[in-house]
């Protein structure tokens, strides 16, 4: 072989060599190495699109990458689920999802285009949100066992918003007429945003929402308090009854979001995910932002936040059944 050939070989060999080592440079590289989207299944201003963005805001401080939060609201949260369950599970599209979607559609719902266990992939509970029973100022009532009294008194005549038929505060309403004998009339939004909107502006009379979704509202009168829903006072809200305390003992109901991912994601990238979220809540200054509006931090890992939605899973078909919805839809 003479020198030129040799030479000419060396460089081939050279020439490949270099492009192996870009590519595995490129593959190498640390997860995210561009813009992250997490999709929120429900309109801005809602109690989770509100924490998710807070939330973002850390990540992307950590990463070094833009977020963008991309509402996809409608169809109770279907809408928004189905599209990040069609991405690459490369780690750049993600969820932001919460108890109806998860854990209550799947009853509701004669068929779903996504099945939660099935095409996702569980990376964190974010937040519990407390959820509250409100009322607009203009009904005379102030406490839980008023509104009873009123709804008793006018069968049918009161009505109260929810996100969406078989979201969670539909199911809410359904279980506070279950315990108590009182009827309403239940009026669907597409999501939380309007509901709350329609409430405000006296359109219904009561409803129970998230309360980073109504606490500026409280904080303006624009909307009553009357009880939170969890088994003890929130954080948040101090002075207010919870349902237990209002006689309604069986009216427990709490709302969570959490972070998702398309099935096949890395276990390597859910991982990451996983703790740098739980790594921000554990902050004080995010503690502090989400448990005033009441959110409480969660930060859990992937193995409890499954474990987590299994139990909300076969809660909520309890309820399903007896408020006469399941897979009415």
């Amino acid at each position: 072989m003479n020198a030129n050939r040799v030479t000419a070989c060396a460089f081939r060999l050279g020439f490949v060599a270099g492009i192996l080592l870009a590519c595995a440079t490129v593959t190498a590289q640390p997860y995210p190495s561009r813009p992250v989207r997490i999709v929120v299944p429900q309109a801005p201003g809602g109690g989770l699109d509100i924490s998710t963005r807070a939330i973002a805001l850390k990540l992307a401080e950590t990463w070094g990458q833009q977020i963008i939060v991309d509402n996809r609201a409608g169809a109770n949260g279907i809408i928004g689920i189905e599209a990040v369950t069609k991405s690459k599970p490369d780690g750049y599209t993600l969820s932001a999802a919460f108890t109806s979607v998860l854990t209550v559609n799947p009853h509701v719902y004669r068929s779903l285009p996504y099945d939660t266990f099935r095409d996702l992939s569980p990376i964190t509970q974010t937040v519990t949100n407390t959820i509250v029973l409100v009322v607009n100022p203009t009904v005379p009532v102030r406490t839980v066992k008023e509104l009873v009294a009123l709804g008793k008194s006018r069968p049918g005549d009161l009505s109260f918003g929810s996100f969406g038929v078989g979201n969670l505060t539909h199911l809410a309403g359904e279980l506070l007429g279950l315990e108590t004998g009182m009827k309403a009339m239940h009026i669907p939004y597409k999501g939380e945003t309007p509901a709350v909107v329609d409430l405000v502006a006296g359109q219904v009379a009561f409803g129970f929402a998230t309360a980073p979704g109504v606490a500026a509202h409280l904080q303006n009168r624009r909307l009553r308090l009357l009880a939170t829903c969890g088994e003890r006072r929130a954080t948040a809200f101090p002075d207010a009854p919870t349902m237990i305390e209002s006689g309604v003992p069986n009216v427990i109901v709490t709302g969570w979001g959490g972070f998702l991912a398309p099935m096949g994601t890395s276990s390597e990238i859910i991982q990451k995910v996983s703790r740098d979220t739980a790594q921000h809540l554990k902050a004080p200054e995010l503690r502090d932002r989400l448990s005033a509006i009441g959110a409480e931090p969660a930060g859990t890992t992937p193995e409890q936040f499954t474990a987590f939605m299994k139990r909300e899973t076969e809660k909520w078909l309890r309820v399903s059944k007896a408020a006469g919805i399941y897979q009415s839809q």
